[in-house]
């Protein structure tokens, strides 16, 4: 299973990015797709997670600020960010957990996608 993730860059303050991670590979079916980051010295952190039923959960530092959501296929996780901040900036990781084609569950990590927010 692969991910790939774009969508990050350089963001003044108060501004907005769209972050997209798109799996493909041998998928039977995906259940949980997230988004994580580590900014330099800390440890990795969850920012956003949906199921697959749509359920959304948020980190208390970007609730209000930044929206998840995936595609109908299923296969696509995006991350709206809003309302910028310069503590925002980080190494953004989505994480997507599903069952294999050979009915084996997987978990992959994307290859992350620098944001950085200036003051």
């Amino acid at each position: 299973v692969q991910l790939q993730a774009s969508g990050g860059g350089l963001v003044q303050a108060g501004g907005s990015l769209r972050l997209s991670c798109a799996a493909s590979g041998s998928i039977r079916s995906i259940s949980d797709m997230a988004w994580y980051r580590q900014a330099p010295g800390m440890q990795r952190e969850r920012v956003a997670g949906i199921t697959s039923g749509g359920s959304t959960s948020y980190a208390d530092s970007v609730e209000g600020r930044f929206t998840i959501s995936r595609d109908n296929a299923k296969t696509t996780v995006y991350l709206q960010m809003n309302s910028l901040k310069p503590e925002d900036t980080a190494v953004y990781y989505c994480n997507v957990n599903g069952i294999g084609i050979n009915w084996r569950p997987f978990r992959s990590w994307g290859q992350g996608t620098l944001v950085t927010v200036s003051s």
